[in-house]
């Protein structure tokens, strides 16, 4: 009898602890972390690996790799702390998760998940800022700049947007990373490239890629792990969740359409690689418009993100002549300007305050595109220039770069016949 009268003691604390931290929610976030885990060391490797040439293919997968392990140690030493710590400009207080507990909240769920589901977003930035220079930059000076880029750049960044800054925050919509993670390493690779050079090749030699069947994988694996990136940025199971998740789906489709249909009517024919890479400008497109686009809004966001992905890399890639290997700026930076612009536009009802301005959104908006491509940009040169001394210089000798970098660098093919 005793027991059980302590048991009907304790329901209030057991009520009161589920008020506050919420199992399902929980349980959606270590579902949405491990789906975003997944777009870097397996999507976007695969992704990257299909679309560069059969000597380079380990040394693309290896950055995407390297940049997922170096980016998890620098987020949870200090990446973490400037993002989403106490302060105006830059974080601080909790270098090395210093304060947090298992018993520690970020709204409903545990701060140490959100912690991780955090840190694959700057995992992710990085390793798209990678495509930019692949086959020339080196393997050693590419996982120094990742780290330092994370503290640097991305970390400054996301505190604007998402981790309290105040000063630098002009009121974006940016509900999973429109401009924090596409167009911040869209830029990054871009001023990358433009330093490093082109390649010795370009321009002489039909550079094709390497496995359009990996590129297709790639493609569907970023597709599934993407609805953990918009959805579970929500940070609850709810019906934004569930409206993100939808929307998500959809423009990807559209973008797939958009790009195959513009492709056909340039060159009469739809290749598979570009039909994957318009779901990745779809699914960039959307992005900051997860949270708040209904399907309507999704269907045109998608669409116009896949057909601007392919005149970007088809035909504006050639009048700026910058050698961005495997087109980051354009499918990441150039459509997540277009998805940033497009949150203001196609708002849903359910999202839309009462005292909603568009034009006032969209110059909050332009605002916030305009601080990360000159920050990113200034801040990434520096940062090259950085890694590229302490590696004793970023290029890899011509030697390197004509045998591939993934016998001379790794010892590896990626096919041993």
């Amino acid at each position: 009898m005793k027991r059980y009268l302590l048991a009907l003691l304790a329901l209030p604390t057991i009520v009161f602890a589920e008020d506050t931290l919420s199992g399902g929610d929980t349980a959606w976030m270590l579902v949405a972390t491990a789906l975003v885990m997944l777009m870097t060391p397996a999507g976007l490797a695969l992704f990257y690996g299909g679309l560069t040439r059969s000597k380079n293919v380990l040394n693309t997968i290896g950055m995407s790799l390297g940049a997922y392990a170096v980016g998890t140690l620098v987020w949870v030493l200090v990446g973490y702390s400037i993002a989403f710590g106490d302060g105006d400009l830059i974080g601080t207080g909790k270098v090395l998760l210093s304060g947090i507990t298992s018993d520690s909240l970020t709204g409903t769920i545990p701060e140490l998940l959100f912690v991780a589901f955090q840190g694959t977003f700057a995992a992710i930035a990085v390793a798209i800022a990678s495509g930019s220079m692949i086959e020339r930059v080196k393997f050693s000076t590419y996982i120094v700049f990742a780290a330092l880029w994370i503290v640097a750049v991305y970390a400054p960044v996301t505190h604007w947007a998402w981790g309290g800054g105040e000063t630098l925050n002009f009121g974006e919509m940016d509900f999973a990373g429109g401009t924090v993670v596409h167009l911040n390493a869209g830029v990054a690779g871009f001023v990358v490239a433009m330093i490093l050079g082109r390649r010795k090749d370009y321009g002489k030699v039909a550079i094709k890629p390497f496995s359009p069947v990996l590129v297709s994988l790639g493609a569907a694996l970023l597709w599934f792990g993407w609805f953990g990136f918009n959805a579970g940025s929500e940070v609850a199971a709810d019906g934004v969740a569930a409206s993100a998740f939808l929307v998500t789906n959809v423009a990807a489709s559209l973008g797939v359409i958009g790009w195959i249909m513009v492709e056909w009517l340039v060159y009469k024919k739809a290749t598979i690689v570009g039909g994957a890479s318009g779901a990745v400008a779809g699914l960039v497109a959307i992005t900051p418009a997860s949270g708040s686009a209904g399907v309507e809004g999704a269907i045109i966001i998608g669409l116009v993100g896949g057909a601007l992905g392919f005149w970007g890399v088809a035909k504006l890639k050639n009048m700026f002549k910058v050698d961005d290997s495997l087109d980051a700026f354009w499918i990441h930076g150039l459509v997540g300007i277009w998805g940033s612009i497009a949150t203001a536009i196609f708002i849903a009802d359910y999202a839309m305050a009462d005292d909603y301005n568009m034009t006032s959104q969209l110059v909050s908006q332009l605002q916030a595109i305009g601080l990360t491509i000159v920050y990113s940009s200034i801040v990434t040169a520096i940062v090259y220039f950085i890694a590229s001394a302490v590696t004793g210089g970023g290029r890899v000798d011509e030697e390197i770069e004509s045998r591939g970098l993934d016998e001379t660098v790794h010892g590896e093919k990626a096919i041993n016949l």
